[in-house]
């Protein structure tokens, strides 16, 4: 059985990039009569219907939603799960703004632009659409990725406190304040010592793991996303580490497939050997795409059960309430 946990409505920031993206996305899902042709003017003039009416309800509607959902259950997916990264939302700027590098280096100014770009919504916009759509698709839940910082759990947490979610995932997206994943500023890695920068990151992720905020921790190893890591032999010892406090706090994690089809190191999060260690220790994990289209829902996920079931894998979790609920693979 398939679920997808981790999957997004929007993201900035906005270009012509973007704008093309999601014209592609409802080109994809769009209902067209086999008598259109879809390099015909007639089909263009659909997709610009669509596009304006996107742009006018915005990306919490029940009809943006709905597209992931029936894509998702063209894939064969039985469970869904919706989050939004809560930098976009403006009641936890002042969070990031504490936390992130926003400074008059060349990183803090590239930063500064990106959060002012991306963080345009109120929380409450996303609940309100979501939580609707939930109360007509029983397989949705409503979640929100976290970003942890260092020092930072009990701010977050008394945030997070004043909302209710099925299920919070933590991740860690910035060290030292940086964003690592933004491709204008992966320059900054070959100013690093990979072995101490690896060793950070899996220092801030154990501490995500015992903040006590969290269902389950997002791919865990994703500071490879431009393909810079020390051979994994080295990093053995940290993949134990990690497992061993998943275990110890009861916190689930995920078989992420987006940075195998969407960056350039083309792999999933965990690796392989990250999964072996987590199956070993016993830590439970689910599924997610980790898509921020309709029609990338589901990618890859077929091979995540694969991958899972040739480690042992016989089941995943999803979450309602924060509890979590077993299935068979």
């Amino acid at each position: 059985m398939k679920v997808d946990f981790h999957f997004h409505l929007e993201e900035g920031p906005y270009s012509l990039n973007w704008l093309q993206r999601t014209c592609q996305a409802l080109q994809s899902t769009r209902r067209t009569p086999e008598s259109v042709s879809p390099n015909s003017l007639e089909a263009v003039q659909s997709v610009v219907r669509q596009l304006s009416r996107r742009m006018e309800e915005g990306c919490y509607s029940e009809r943006w939603i709905t597209k992931y959902l029936e894509q998702g259950s063209r894939e064969g997916i039985s469970y869904f799960g919706v989050v939004d990264h809560l930098y976009r939302f403006k009641e936890f700027k002042p969070y990031y703004e504490k936390h992130m590098l926003l400074d008059d280096s060349p990183i803090g100014r590239l930063q500064r632009e990106w959060l002012d770009q991306v963080c345009i919504y109120s929380i409450r916009d996303y609940l309100e659409g979501v939580q609707n759509a939930a109360r007509f698709y029983g397989n949705l839940s409503v979640g929100v990725e976290a970003d942890y910082f260092e020092d930072g759990e009990v701010e977050l947490g008394e945030l997070l406190s004043q909302y209710e979610f099925d299920y919070i995932i933590g991740s860690v997206h910035f060290l030292n304040g940086w964003g690592f994943d933004n491709p204008e500023t992966q320059h900054h890695f070959k100013e690093q010592q990979l072995h101490e920068l690896y060793a950070r990151h899996f220092e801030t992720v154990i501490k995500a793991v015992n903040s006590g905020l969290f269902q389950f921790i997002a791919h865990l190893d994703n500071l490879k996303v431009f393909g810079y890591r020390p051979s994994e032999g080295k990093l053995l010892g940290w993949y134990e580490a990690v497992a061993s406090a998943l275990a110890n706090a009861g916190v689930a994690s995920e078989i992420n497939t987006g940075l195998a089809y969407r960056y350039p190191v083309k792999e999933m999060c965990p690796s392989p050997n990250f999964l072996r260690v987590l199956y070993r220790y016993g830590v439970p994990v689910t599924l997610s795409s980790d898509a921020h289209f309709p029609d990338d829902i589901g990618t890859m996920l077929d091979e995540a059960v694969i991958m899972a079931k040739s480690i042992g894998y016989e089941e995943i979790v999803y979450f309602k309430n924060k509890q979590p609920i077993r299935l068979p693979l």
